[in-house]
């Protein structure tokens, strides 16, 4: 249950300043000294959220005590009204060593409810007595607690969410339930398999294409396990490709940085492996990157910017990163044929290429007017459907006999 697990309060900045300010805008304006949010948990009333007075701060995030010694648990099992003009005038609360030790003269609580079930508890108090506090008072501190309880209700949501995705990607990698295809990669010129990209397939519900489950998997901090749980895999495979052959992996800037990624390349040869980083992912500071990268790229490792030409985040990447390959983006070389502008831009990065020593590659090639232009246009290698679908690598074989 929610209510009960500390790890739930971790709303994010935007939703703890808004919290805040309800904290703030309610105690200001019913002139009290205390506000504050509470939660029940093992026995313990804890404050999650507090505003004071500045002359007055009793009360710190974070501290607490038991909680049958506090006036929230007597306000929610009835032994205390919800709104008190003065604790002076009650037993019950003089009953409470608080009473004294902070004091407590007006008090208003009204309980914090999540899942059918008390949370805590909304507060605000002064060191004086207020007769002038009314049932108006009360209904608007109700009405700041049930938003208070709709927002922890869609933060639980959220989070129970993040759990089970974070338990799905994790019976993923636990159980192995993905598997290599490889997409060969041909030199245009000659016809010849130069290399294959290494794909991964799911063996998991729900159904669904890989794309979606390396995002989940960014989403719930499992982005890194995952690439290098296929890399190694694929690499298993490396040495059954033809000599001279390399074999492309996708992976993120993030798991780059990652030092599991030089343990799987220590025993395979770096000249036969490309790393392709894909233009969807965004780098903060290339040069962390070019200095991780470069002691494996002076043993041959070669870097590819994927999808160029899909938006200006490629460019960048080409510009900074100096890749060995350029992998021309499948929705530019599905319109090559019929658009002046993509082929110009095409012929550009061809210009590029040469210029700085690079190869491209024409992703997504599914007809043979494509593939005329790209022949027309100096495109190096190219892949697509057209070529060859991804396959095991038990099918490989016979595609490369033709």
């Amino acid at each position: 249950m929610a209510s009960t697990d500390a790890r739930f309060f971790t709303c994010g900045d935007v939703i703890d300043q808004l919290l805040q300010d309800a904290l703030h805008a309610v105690r200001t304006h019913l002139g009290l000294d205390v506000a504050f949010i509470s939660q029940f948990t093992a026995g313990q009333r804890v404050f999650r959220y507090v505003d004071s007075d500045a002359g007055f701060s009793p009360l710190c995030v974070g501290d607490g005590g038991p909680l049958e010694e506090s006036f929230c648990q007597r306000v929610v099992d009835g032994r205390l009204p919800p709104l008190i003009h003065d604790a002076r005038d009650h037993a019950e609360a003089m009953a409470l060593a608080v009473t004294a030790q902070l004091p407590v003269g007006a008090h208003l609580s009204v309980p914090i409810s999540l899942d059918g079930e008390v949370f805590g508890t909304f507060c605000c108090f002064s060191r004086e007595g207020k007769p002038t506090l009314d049932g108006q008072d009360l209904a608007l501190v109700q009405c700041y607690a049930n938003f208070v309880s709709r927002i922890f209700a869609r933060i639980a949501r959220e989070r129970h969410k993040n759990l089970e995705r974070h338990a799905r990607v994790r019976g993923v990698l636990e159980g192995q339930l993905y598997h290599m295809v490889y997409q060969p990669i041909f030199h245009i010129g000659t016809g010849q398999v130069v290399g294959h990209e290494a794909l991964t397939r799911f063996n998991a519900e729900p159904q669904r294409s890989p794309d979606k489950w390396f995002n989940e998997a960014a989403e719930v901090g499992l982005q890194d396990d995952l690439e290098l749980a296929v890399i190694r895999r694929a690499l298993a495979d490396l040495d059954q490709f033809p000599e001279g052959s390399y074999v492309s992996f996708n992976i993120s800037p993030q798991t780059i940085l990652k030092h599991p990624l030089l343990e799987a390349f220590t025993s395979h040869p770096l000249d036969r492996i490309v790393l392709e980083v894909t233009e969807h992912a965004s780098i903060d500071d290339y040069g962390v990157i070019a200095d991780a990268l470069a002691p494996h790229r002076r043993r041959g490792l070669r870097l590819a910017v994927d999808d160029a030409g899909a938006g200006y985040a490629s460019f960048r990447h080409i510009l900074k990163l100096k890749p060995d390959v350029i992998k021309l983006d499948s929705t530019l070389v599905a319109a090559i044929d019929r658009d002046t502008g993509i082929r110009a831009l095409a012929s550009a990065l061809v210009r590029f290429a040469e210029e700085t020593g690079s190869t491209v590659v024409a992703e997504g090639v599914e007809s043979e007017q494509e593939l005329r232009v790209l022949h027309d246009l100096r495109v190096g290698n190219a892949q697509g459907y057209l070529l060859g679908r991804p396959s095991p690598l038990s099918s490989l074989a016979t595609l490369r006999r033709h």
